[in-house]
C-alpha cells in the first residue's frame, strides 16, 4: 500500500526525477562532478534541455487527445441519432473544410468507422457505439496521465533551473572568496 502512495507522486511515463540540490558543497564533492562546476552545469542544462523535449512531446500528446474526446463525443451522439431514427432523414455533412454536402440517410444498423491508416470498417451501431465508447474512456484516462506528467515535469525542470542557480551561486562565492584570501 506505500509504494501506491508513492506511485501516485511519480510519473506515469518514466520521466526521470530531478534530486534537489540541498547541500551544494557535498553534490560537488561526489566523485560524478569531479570534473568541475562547468561540468556539473553543463550536465545540468542538459538534463534541462531534455526535461524541455520532453515538455513538448507531452503537450503535442495533450493537444491530440483533446482533439480526439470532442470527435468521438460527435461520433457517439451520430449513433444515438441512427439508433433513434425510424424515417428517412435529410442532413448535410462537412466533406471537407468549409465544404458541406446534402444528404439524404435512411435508417440504418451498420455504420462505417474511420480507424486511421486509410482503414475504414463497417460496425453495427451496438458494436460501434461500444468500440467508441472504449476509445473515449481510454483517451480520457491517457489525457489525465498526460495533465499528471506535465505537472510532475514542470516541478523536474523547475528543480534543475534551481539546482544549476544553485550550483553557479556556489561557484560565484567560492571564486569570491579566493580572491579575498589573496
Amino acid at each position: 500500500m506505500e509504494g501506491d502512495k508513492a506511485d501516485e507522486t511519480k510519473s506515469f511515463s518514466g520521466i526521470p526525477e530531478a534530486v534537489f540540490v540541498d547541500n551544494v558543497d557535498e553534490f560537488m564533492n561526489l566523485p560524478e562532478n569531479s570534473g568541475g562546476v562547468e561540468k556539473v552545469l553543463r550536465q545540468l542544462d542538459e538534463q534541462h534541455g531534455k526535461y524541455k523535449f520532453m515538455e513538448y512531446t507531452l503537450n503535442t500528446k495533450r493537444r491530440r487527445l483533446r482533439q480526439q474526446i470532442p470527435d468521438l463525443a460527435r461520433s457517439l451522439d451520430v449513433i444515438e441519432k441512427l439508433r433513434s431514427q425510424k424515417e428517412d432523414m435529410d442532413t448535410q455533412f462537412l466533406l471537407s473544410d468549409q465544404v458541406f454536402v446534402k444528404a439524404n440517410i435512411k435508417p440504418t444498423k451498420t455504420v462505417c468507422l474511420w480507424l486511421g491508416a486509410n482503414v475504414m470498417l463497417e460496425y453495427s451501431l451496438e458494436d460501434a457505439e461500444k468500440l467508441l465508447s472504449t476509445n473515449m474512456a481510454t483517451a480520457k484516462k491517457n489525457l489525465a496521465c498526460v495533465e499528471h506528467d506535465l505537472d510532475f515535469l514542470r516541478d523536474q525542470w523547475t528543480t534543475t533551473e534551481v539546482n544549476m542557480a544553485r550550483v553557479y551561486n556556489w561557484d560565484v562565492k567560492r571564486r569570491q572568496a579566493a580572491k579575498g584570501a589573496c
